[in-house]
């Protein structure tokens, strides 16, 4: 997976590319660690991830709780299988979506 950092004042924008998986969530939970200082605004685009695992969607869910503490989360762009996931998991009422 390749994730883009945009940074822009105290709002950052992760877009991400290609799966995440078992073996890709600990580098998103890495970049993720790693650049949440200053930063009160988290943007993860998830236009080009097409499965999310178990995972991945634990690395949501701590960086969701860890931004709620210093600010807010989004996830966009997230498309029908993805969403598919969120659904059934529950986390379509715990992120917050945009498309």
């Amino acid at each position: 997976m390749n994730i883009t950092k945009t940074k822009n004042g105290s709002e950052l924008l992760l877009e991400l590319d290609g799966n995440l998986d078992t073996s890709t969530a600990p580098d998103l939970n890495k970049v993720i660690n790693e650049s949440l200082f200053g930063i009160t605004s988290l943007i993860i685009d998830l236009e080009n991830v097409t499965y999310v695992s178990s995972a991945g969607l634990r690395v949501l869910l701590v960086a969701y709780k860890t931004m709620t503490k210093k600010g807010s989360m989004v996830v966009r762009h997230v498309n029908k299988d993805v969403m598919d996931i969120f659904s059934m998991t529950g986390f379509d009422s715990i992120l917050t979506i945009e498309n």
